[in-house]
């Protein structure tokens, strides 16, 4: 697997201009490609990072890509981070690395936005692998628990160790279990309506180019154009 991942972060290099402004997102995948990119800037590279995460940010740090935040860059170029789920028209379903409304707002920063999966990540219709993150403001766990069950889900805390999972927000997590979604941008607005609700891992819209890895062949996927 790491071996697959290093091949798709390696091509995922070839969209890395010099003197771009990159988004770093949270994963194994986009590990990967943080690993790669700081090869790279060993090399003579020269690139700023916006990371996704504070995860992210530290092995930035620790391989030497230069970091910013968004204050102080106008427009990010190019984010690459992995997804959950791709369906057909390239609509994810993030979150599960647990960083998904700094993955959200890194990506709707950017001009480009690529997606570095294995191809079990692909499927008919959003929801077929049955989880789905929501992050929620603590206080509202009781109304978010009801009101999530009543729209069909079926939430749980994410724990880590016995204890509540807490985002670099300082929000909690529900993984909601659902079937496929019918309607993800109608099922959107119905989370994001519940007081409390953050941010869903529903990223409709916001992926350009998906890279899969497919056996060694890496397929490159593009958003249709309506």
């Amino acid at each position: 697997m790491e071996g697959a991942l290093a091949r798709i972060a390696a091509r995922a290099l070839e969209y890395v201009n010099d003197g771009d402004v990159v988004g770093l997102g949270t994963g194994r995948a986009a590990v990967q490609f943080v690993r790669a990119l700081g090869e790279r800037v060993r090399s003579g590279l020269r690139v700023t990072g916006v990371s996704t995460s504070e995860s992210t940010a530290a092995l930035a740090r620790e391989l030497g890509i230069p970091l910013a935040s968004l204050a102080d860059v106008d427009e990010i170029a190019t984010t690459f981070d992995g997804a959950d789920e791709v369906d057909p028209r390239l609509d994810l379903i993030k979150g599960w690395g647990g960083a998904l409304v700094r993955e959200k707002i890194v990506a709707a920063s950017s001009r480009r936005r690529i997606m570095l999966v294995g191809d079990e990540k692909l499927v008919d219709v959003l929801g077929a692998r049955g989880k789905l993150p929501v992050e929620i403001v603590p206080f509202g766990l009781p109304l978010c628990r009801r009101r999530l069950a009543a729209l069909g889900c079926v939430p749980k805390l994410r724990e880590v160790d016995g204890k509540p999972f807490v985002t670099d927000n300082g929000n909690l997590i529900l993984d909601c279990g659902i079937d496929p979604i019918a309607d993800p941008p109608g099922f959107e607005l119905a989370l994001l309506a519940i007081p409390g609700v953050v941010g869903t891992g529903l990223f409709l819209g916001m992926a350009d180019v998906v890279l899969v890895q497919k056996g060694d062949e890496i397929v490159v996927r593009e958003r249709p154009q309506t």
